[in-house]
């Protein structure tokens, strides 16, 4: 009796922690989304405060994007190493410090390098679910995924409403950055009182020279597309940064099959069972962010150029909110559909309501209308599809390595977000309506259908994954 009575406390107290947990990394995982998208819908805005064209303010967000992308893998191989919790600490503390140098900047450079250090904090969002992978009982492990995935969709959302707030008040972009420091500041003292470690740690050494190698040869690629019309693409600079691209990736590939311990487990990255989870989460980031950033720019546009609505930056907020509320819904339920169709089908449904979201604006986007029932279509996707990543990237890979398979999923994610920045910036700058340097509605419409084909095919691959998954089980 007296043993009944002490092991339901110690149970409930261990539930209740779990919860706290689970508390603390969301809130994370919400502020460090809500810094990826603050900066969006003002990029028109900081075109005329810094008097830079559009291919370098795209910077100020794709900065962000190829932080993002170096410090996943790193930083989830240390966690993996040193443990996750003291990892997830300092991602957040580089989104404070970061936050602090764009809320005293007055230069581009100065910004960017900013938000540089706060993309880099974009490491917690697989090291978060990795710490769920560990901590939680494998009967949960889905829905405090979902829960995760919810708030990151939601922060990313949420970044965009109060950027409007804060920008139908004051012209400048520096109360928007102290917002997300005193956001990261306060998950940082949650984090630090709830979360614990509790997952076996690997060993090895960081590959920094692996990091390294794999900015330069971001930057190289993401530089050569956002200047391809500034300098002509048969330019001889950008040919060389194609160039210095292809070959430095294939130094990098070298380098990660050479060493012991790499940055990039490449079997963790193209194997037969990674492969179609990465090359679907590399198609979806490559909608996912592109989408953001022309939505922006298109309600922004002033009506007068035949198309757009002539939207503030609060407008930009404010017509997310369906998909807010659609990506919130869908994200809670989707730990049992995945339970019940499996992650790969769950994100294969996932993505193609995305696409159905994207291809109903490509084709109707005269009204405002138009684009709350995409947005909300789209945030009904993302929902699904973000969970069931999450658990498709893990769910073959050792306990040890959850943190790293996690890491290069978000890492391809962020390299197809980076590269869909450039490459829509590309488009809306060399079609142009006739006699100005404005985008026309054709820009526009073929960047939206660029970004529909690439969320189809992520559905695509996924649903591709799950048939030959089913097919492997039932032989075996």
């Amino acid at each position: 009796m007296t043993e009944v009575a002490v092991a339901e406390p110690s149970a409930a107290r261990q539930g209740r922690q779990l919860w706290l947990t689970l508390l603390a990394l969301s809130t994370a995982g919400m502020v460090v989304s809500v810094q990826q998208t603050v900066v969006i819908p003002l990029l028109p805005r900081l075109m005329v405060t810094l008097g830079v064209p559009v291919a370098e303010v795209t910077w100020v967000f794709t900065a962000s994007l190829l932080a993002g992308a170096v410090a996943t893998p790193l930083l989830s191989r240390l966690g993996d190493m040193y443990g996750k919790k003291r990892m997830i600490l300092f991602t957040v503390g580089l989104l404070v410090v970061g936050s602090v140098i764009c809320a005293l900047s007055g230069s581009l450079a100065v910004l960017i390098a900013g938000r540089a250090l706060q993309g880099a904090s974009a490491a917690l969002i697989p090291l978060a679910i990795g710490m769920i992978r560990d901590s939680f009982p494998r009967t949960r492990v889905m829905t405090a995924i979902g829960v995760v995935s919810a708030t990151m969709g939601v922060g990313g959302n949420l970044g965009m409403i109060v950027t409007g707030l804060i920008a139908d008040r004051t012209p400048s972009h520096h109360p928007v950055f102290w917002i997300t420091a005193a956001l990261a500041a306060a998950a940082l003292v949650l984090i630090a009182l709830s979360a614990h470690d509790t997952g076996a740690r690997a060993g090895g050494r960081p590959d920094f020279v692996g990091a390294v190698l794999l900015s330069l040869w971001l930057v190289c690629l993401l530089l050569a597309i956002s200047q391809g019309n500034d300098w002509g693409w048969g330019s001889g600079r950008i040919v060389a940064l194609f160039a210095g691209a292809a070959a430095l990736c294939a130094v990098w590939v070298f380098s990660q099959l050479r060493i012991r311990a790499p940055m990039v487990r490449l079997h963790l990255l193209a194997g037969r069972r990674s492969l179609p989870a990465n090359l679907a989460s590399l198609l979806l980031g490559f909608a996912m962010f592109g989408s953001f950033t022309l939505i922006s720019s298109f309600v922004q546009t002033p009506s007068s150029a035949g198309y757009g609505f002539g939207g503030s930056v609060l407008d930009v907020g404010v017509y997310a909110l369906p998909s807010t509320l659609t990506m919130l819904v869908s994200s809670f339920m989707s730990g049992r559909l995945s339970a019940r169709l499996g992650p790969a089908r769950s994100l294969a449904l996932g993505a193609a309501l995305c696409a159905a979201g994207f291809g109903w604006f490509t084709i109707f986007n005269a009204s405002v209308l138009d684009l709350i029932g995409a947005n909300a279509l789209q945030g009904l996707g993302f929902g699904i599809a973000y969970a069931a990543l999450g658990a498709l990237a893990v769910q073959h890979v050792p306990m040890d390595q959850s943190g790293i398979a996690s890491g290069i999923n978000s890492l391809v994610r962020s390299i197809g977000g980076s590269v869909s920045g450039a490459a829509t910036a590309a488009l809306l700058t060399s079609i142009t309506i006739a006699g100005t340097a404005l985008p026309s509605r054709d820009a526009y419409v073929l960047s939206f259908a660029i970004v529909t084909v690439s969320a189809l095919a992520s559905a695509g691959v996924a649903l591709v994954s799950g048939m030959m998954a089913r097919g492997v089980s039932e032989v075996g």
